[in-house]
């Protein structure tokens, strides 16, 4: 994406008003946030898909580190359409699989000043959105939690909660910057970058160990490091990541492996988002945490037999999961 000749959009709301914030994908990362942003006195409306009327009717409650608290969207939508006018920023929190067409699904609520925040996984993500709306600021963002959504309208929240924002691909953003600050007011610590791509591929030694090896292992996170064979699959693969990373001009050492088990290790015991997904029966996000990672690796003739042998495994799952879905909805 070219940006030399694309201005940085001034925040379309004044200091003085409220952000207007429309989340979508609102599972436990986009409810999670969107109540933050709400704290902070935010115009947040979320759309639901199945917790729609949940939604509608209690608002979202969140057990969290600092108490139980309630949660009550300015508006619950079923669509983007329903959205009235144009948000200042569109908070897109839905899983990055091949079925779901980010773009189109925003479009409707994508005026000429909003901000596109994609708060999702995984490595070489943007592009896509970067393409469809050329003329709109694309901030890129990470979240470092410990989430699940338990039923309906439910989330808990056991560990972190700071997040990453930076202007995709790099540089500057007067419109990071507000949000980040909204964030902070809060309290849920916002820094902002100016090379997202590399704070992607430092989250993505973590993502792409855990989540793939908690699947295969039906393991918690605890469980996964307790026992030497996981616990080294984990610290080998995570060093494969490092030397993806590192071909593709985003150097990482072997320090960051060492940092991510120990900080692993000092949380509670963690079922993955990715355990979760197929726990539940959902789709899991294989490509954009593992597949994109092995197409940079072979870009850059890197070799990475771990990487590759729990993708492998981890596919056969998801084409399991597809079929048993297929199977009944024939029933």
């Amino acid at each position: 994406m070219n940006t030399e000749n694309t201005p940085t959009p001034i925040p379309p709301t004044a200091p003085h008003t409220p952000l207007r914030i429309l989340v979508v994908g609102t599972g436990a990362i986009g409810g999670y946030y969107g109540a933050q942003l709400a704290k902070a006195g935010a115009q947040v409306t979320t759309v639901h898909r199945s917790d729609f009327a949940a939604v509608r009717d209690q608002g979202i409650h969140i057990d969290g580190l600092r108490g139980s608290y309630h949660f009550r969207p300015a508006q619950v939508l079923r669509r983007v359409a329903d959205y009235d006018g144009f948000p200042d920023y569109i908070l897109v929190c839905l899983k990055v699989l091949g079925n779901i067409d980010t773009a189109e699904i925003i479009r409707p609520a994508v005026g000429p000043a909003t901000t596109i925040v994609l708060l999702q996984n995984g490595v070489e993500i943007e592009e896509e959105v970067a393409k469809k709306f050329p003329h709109n600021e694309l901030l890129s963002g990470l979240a470092f939690v410990c989430l699940s959504r338990t039923t309906p309208g439910h989330i808990s929240h056991t560990c972190y909660g700071h997040l990453t924002i930076g202007r995709y691909p790099s540089g500057p953003s007067q419109a990071a910057e507000r949000l980040a600050e909204t964030f902070e007011a809060a309290g849920t610590d916002c820094p902002v970058t100016e090379t997202i791509a590399w704070e992607r591929w430092k989250k993505l030694v973590w993502n792409a160990a855990f989540n793939p090896i908690s699947v295969l292992g039906q393991a918690t996170t605890r469980e996964i490091l307790s026992h030497p064979a996981t616990a080294q699959l984990v610290r080998r693969t995570m060093t494969e990541v490092c030397c993806i990373a590192t071909a593709a001009g985003y150097p990482l050492t072997d320090a960051i492996v060492q940092k991510n088990l120990d900080a692993t290790q000092r949380i509670k015991p963690y079922k993955t988002s990715m355990l979760l997904d197929y726990l539940s029966g959902r789709s899991m996000e294989v490509e954009a945490i593992l597949g994109n990672a092995i197409q940079v690796a072979k870009r850059y003739q890197v070799a990475v037999p771990c990487l590759e042998t729990v993708y492998a495994l981890l596919s056969l799952f998801t084409q399991q999961l597809a079929t048993r879905r297929q199977d009944d909805s024939l029933q």
